[in-house]
């Protein structure tokens, strides 16, 4: 049976050319970054090398590249470090309502610990307002985090914008770019971004390995103590394979971004308009002109968002009902909610990623596996539902 990936917001699969990269520090450079004998300076070279390289793709300074070992853990660094390093001059957050789980799930850490959170509302595009991000910032607001692109929407928020509103009352600004980075342009300097975070696994790198940026201008805090690495502001031992590989993806993104964005804008605009002419009754949420084309929220009306996800999986055709850190949850898609979809209709939301290897052929033969999914899922859904109101009739007349 033929596989389909189209989860690629979810993790992308590995690259030949990082793999390749990986190999020495794999086997042959295999000392600790921390030691100062040979085989340790070894290490902290391909490290050093490898912050120069991804500090050139959005002009910084290399000594402003923290590594991690996720994106999550890159964003929880962020909101608490930032918070608890400036909480003598205030207690205040500012986020929006749709950020990813470790986004929203640091900022309840921090209402836990004496900190205030604003959670902005957002559009039917997964858009915030300005006017009401004005009205929410106090003098006791010291951060705000607003991502770049939704995980699960694919909406991209004006941040340019958004940290010029921040800078204008001397607050920091993070943006979880995880979604975004390799898809377009990010100039820290130029775009006022203070604090940003990076994975690996999103642009064809290694799982396990990702990178917080922090202006030097930007106070911050330790979450995870140990010894000096990441000069004290993250201890434990460097993973420089993964490292060297999430350098690599980044030369990589930032080198083949236009051919690659080219590539998805015609195969997402190829499989939205064959999906919307194939299937009845769907609906694709998000604005398309400020969106990732990549990444496709379809709501099927009628149809249970988990049975399709497994039905298709059965079929050999992969995706998702949302973030893929909260695919275990029966709860309903924050994202879908905030935009202001009833629980039926968040229930019946699938996201389809796609990716740089995914085919024209390969689209034709998913339409054509969802379509008979989504028949078959209405027909059993149809036929249920009448014996159920039948045998609910039937109680009532007893």
């Amino acid at each position: 049976m033929e596989r389909i990936y189209l989860d690629n917001a979810a993790t992308t699969s590995l690259s030949p050319e990082v793999l390749n990269a990986m190999m020495p520090a794999l086997t042959s450079v295999y000392g600790n970054s921390a030691s100062i004998h040979s085989f340790g300076r070894e290490a902290s070279n391909l490290i050093d090398e490898s912050r120069d390289v991804i500090a050139k793709t959005i002009n910084s300074k290399s000594n402003e590249i923290y590594f991690t070992s996720s994106g999550s853990e890159a964003n929880s660094m962020a909101i608490v470090g930032i918070a608890n390093a400036n909480r003598s001059r205030g207690n205040h957050i500012i986020t929006s309502k749709i950020e990813h789980e470790s986004i929203l799930n640091a900022c309840k850490y921090l209402e836990n610990n004496g900190f205030k959170v604003t959670y902005l509302d957002v559009d039917q595009n997964g858009m915030i307002n300005f006017t009401e991000l004005l009205h929410a910032i106090n003098p006791s607001t010291i951060l705000i985090s607003i991502m770049a692109a939704n995980n699960e929407l694919g909406s991209i928020q004006f941040i340019k914008a958004i940290a010029q509103t921040a800078h204008e009352k001397g607050i920091p600004f993070h943006t979880d770019a995880v979604q975004l980075y390799g898809h377009m342009d990010i100039d820290v300097v130029d775009m006022g971004i203070d604090a940003m975070t990076i994975s690996g696994h999103k642009i064809y790198g290694p799982k396990g390995s990702a990178a917080l940026y922090v202006s030097n201008n930007v106070k911050i805090d330790p979450i995870i103590f140990g010894g000096n690495q990441e000069r004290s502001k993250r201890g434990g031992t460097c993973n420089t394979a993964g490292i060297v590989g999430l350098a690599k993806a980044c030369e990589i993104a930032t080198r083949d971004m236009r051919s690659n964005n080219h590539k998805l804008r015609l195969l997402s605009d190829y499989f939205t308009t064959k999906l919307t002419q194939e299937v009845e009754h769907v609906k694709i949420n998000a604005n398309i002109r400020q969106k990732l084309p990549q990444i496709i929220s379809v709501t099927f009306v009628g149809v249970d968002g988990e049975s399709l996800v497994t039905k298709l999986d059965m079929n050999g055709v992969a995706v998702s009902t949302g973030s893929a850190c909260t695919s275990n949850s029966l709860s309903v898609s924050h994202v879908m909610t905030a935009i202001g979809l009833t629980n039926d209709n968040a229930r019946s939301t699938i996201r389809f990623s796609l990716g740089k290897n995914n085919s024209y052929e390969e689209l034709d033969s998913a339409i054509a596996t969802i379509k008979q999914a989504v028949e078959e899922l209405r027909e059993y859904s149809s036929t249920y539902g009448a014996k159920i109101r039948k045998r609910k009739g039937d109680n009532d007349v007893q």
